[in-house]
């Protein structure tokens, strides 16, 4: 189902997010500041706008509180990421998205309204260092304080041609397997305890970052 977003602030991080949607076929209208910007993506985006969001008859004059999702993606100014989020609340967008600095920032975000809150640069500091001291983990997300998302690659024999329940990943490490990926690119959502476990796949597994890192070391031995 296609659904609209505004981007505010075109820097890498947001930037991105346009260009992404736009891939994905959504509509998409970006605002920045910078004119240099918006040329930019004068022919990505659906609409473009040079626009200071700050100033909230500029937000009403394009009409935000009619968008499904509205991405505030401005970068080193906490203050205006902070009074643009507020105002985009108030006009009563139901999906909003910021961009924190910090873990401070992020809490005042949530205080005035941001459905979710993201930290791209920690984000991806904590996914680059897990996959450079892992040959296993391939990816590593973290979805909460409690819970992390991770992509780990099966490298020990003692794992190969078990099924999930012989192999118990829950009891034995905490961890929900909700997906295979194999290396044909073969991926097996939900996969039912009878699934047999092959050289080489990767397992996309859910559960406290200290579990996954002890099912690391579990595959490292």
């Amino acid at each position: 189902m296609k659904q609209n977003y505004a981007v505010i602030g075109l820097g890498r991080f947001g930037g991105s997010i346009c260009r992404t949607l736009v891939e994905s076929g959504q509509e998409v209208l970006a605002i920045d500041a910078n004119e240099d910007r918006v040329n930019e993506y004068m022919n990505i985006a659906t609409h473009v706008v040079v626009g200071n969001a700050q100033d909230e008859m500029v937000l009403k004059s394009l009409g935000i509180r009619n968008f499904d999702h509205v991405i505030v993606a401005i970068g080193e100014d906490i203050q205006a990421s902070i009074l643009v989020t507020l105002m985009v609340k108030e006009m009563g967008v139901p999906n909003i998205l910021a961009k924190a600095q910090n873990e401070y920032h992020a809490r005042v975000l949530e205080k005035v309204g941001a459905d979710r809150v993201v930290h791209p640069e920690r984000d991806m500091g904590i996914r680059l260092a897990h996959n450079l001291v892992s040959k296993n983990i391939l990816d590593f997300i973290e979805l909460s304080d409690e819970f992390s998302l991770a992509e780990i690659r099966v490298s020990n024999p003692k794992f190969f041609n078990h099924t999930l329940l012989d192999l118990n990943f829950r009891q034995k490490y905490g961890l929900t397997v909700v997906a295979i990926r194999r290396p044909d690119a073969q991926v097996i959502v939900s996969p039912a305890a009878d699934q047999i476990v092959k050289e080489n796949d990767s397992l996309l597994v859910i559960g406290n970052a200290e579990d996954v890192d002890l099912l690391d070391k579990k595959l490292n031995e």
